[in-house]
């Protein structure tokens, strides 16, 4: 099959860990290349936003990153990039008038979702749906901090009912589908996300130590990912600051715009660096700044624990990462995270906000190495039994030979599109 992929704000080439660059990305570029693997041609339609990117990259045999004109090329929030969806749509129409035909467009976010719609009003296409955050979701969690505009919630209960599939990441997405969009459970599939077994497996915890600049007795508590105030990492420090009991615990926070932590591009970290300073562990909190993927695995390796605990979290890939490496994960009970983690399996839940639940967890393993040793060990075997990007790519070739059909068949009349509220001039 010939196979679209579009992800407006987040492209497979970017450097992880920054503001708006995170798990989407990750999962468009694993589900281009395991799609591409099995014989399938991909394209990745995601927006120019460096006026030095060339109009397309070869990302491996298979897939190419295409770059859309739409809006300043430099970086834009995502929270302001809909305003630059009409000239997405624009550039990505005639790009598909003049190229092969495709036999899905598989739109990731509401904002790719809303081009994907157009494409299949012009040329017939079916349409699959990942939205990997969901705005009344979102607006239910941050409030008045939610910054994207209010008419993203039409925009997506458009799409729930005009998609042919809907992708839930997991069994709380398609809850939250069902529940807050009225979305018509017979079009909704749950698709999880993956891990890269050959990216991510367990190392040798002494060198990654030695190399992180660990001592080997230190009791590493490891919080990697995006930094912003939804990940909830100040409740992490403050877990720590409940640990004073705890000798040589190190919480190590990996993550930021920048290679060196960087208050200026990563406000997170000046608020974050204040909490510690202000509760009295300022010592036993070391922030590494952003880390190259490549380097992930030994960040994981040297960790006793890995700890993430968002107030919601769509998916989560994070925690995937660190079960693969045979870390035992402490995590939210919400959202992906309460189906990846395999309570008293794999790891605990905790519940999010609450750094005294959060710091019993930790004491309990840094008291107990052998169990948290069988954690590890269950973790590996639940991620290659369940979460490997293979399989992920293997059920999303199902739901697109499902969809596929005659090209007209897939059509939705232009009027009817217009008829709707947010619809693109």
């Amino acid at each position: 099959m010939r196979i679209a992929l579009i992800s407006e704000h987040a492209s497979p080439l970017a450097t992880l860990g920054g503001v708006d660059s995170g798990g989407q990305n990750t999962y468009v570029a694993h589900v281009a290349r395991s799609l591409a693997k099995r014989g399938h041609h991909v394209d990745v339609l995601t927006r120019r936003d460096d006026a030095s990117l060339p109009a397309a990259v070869d990302l491996r045999p298979g897939v190419r990153v295409l770059h859309i004109p739409a809006g300043p090329a430099h970086f834009v929030p995502k929270e302001q990039l809909l305003a630059h969806m009409p000239a997405f749509t624009r550039a990505a129409r005639q790009l598909l008038a003049h190229s092969v035909p495709y036999d899905v467009v598989h739109a990731n976010f509401f904002m790719s979702g809303l081009v994907g719609l157009r494409l299949k009003a012009s040329f017939g296409l079916p349409l699959v749906m990942t939205f990997h955050a969901l705005g009344l979701v979102r607006r239910e969690h941050q409030g008045s901090a939610d910054a994207f505009p209010p008419m993203r919630t039409a925009i997506e209960e458009r799409i729930v009912r005009l998609a042919d599939r809907v992708v839930a990441e997991c069994p709380q997405d398609r809850l939250d589908l069902l529940r807050l969009y009225g979305a018509d459970e017979r079009r909704i599939v749950t698709v999880p996300c993956g891990v890269d077994l050959e990216e991510f497996s367990p190392v040798d915890k002494a060198r990654a130590r030695r190399r992180l600049g660990l001592a080997p007795d230190d009791f590493v508590v490891l919080q990697l990912g995006r930094l912003v105030p939804r990940k909830g990492v100040d409740n992490v420090v403050r877990a720590v600051a409940q640990l004073q009991h705890v000798p040589k615990l190190k919480l190590l926070i990996v993550g930021g715009d920048a290679a060196e932590p960087d208050e200026r591009l990563t406000p997170e970290i000046g608020r974050l660096r204040a909490l510690a300073h202000d509760l009295g562990v300022a010592d036993r909190v070391v922030f590494t700044g952003q880390r190259r993927r490549e380097q992930l695995p030994e960040c994981y390796g040297a960790a006793d624990v890995f700890v993430t605990t968002p107030w919601y979290e769509p998916f989560g890939i994070t925690p995937l990462e660190a079960m693969a490496c045979g870390v035992p994960v402490i995590g939210s009970d919400v959202g992906g995270i309460k189906y990846s983690v395999d309570d008293g399996v794999t790891g605990f839940l905790v519940p999010p906000r609450d750094p005294a639940a959060l710091a019993q967890r930790i004491a309990h393993l840094h008291d107990n190495p052998v169990l948290a040793h069988a954690l590890g060990r269950a973790g590996i075997r639940r991620v290659r039994a369940m979460f490997t990007w293979d399989r992920v790519a293997d059920e999303l070739l199902g739901v697109y030979q499902g969809v596929r059909r005659p090209r007209e068949a897939a059509a939705v009349p232009a009027a009817e599109l217009k008829s709707q509220p947010g619809a693109m001039a």
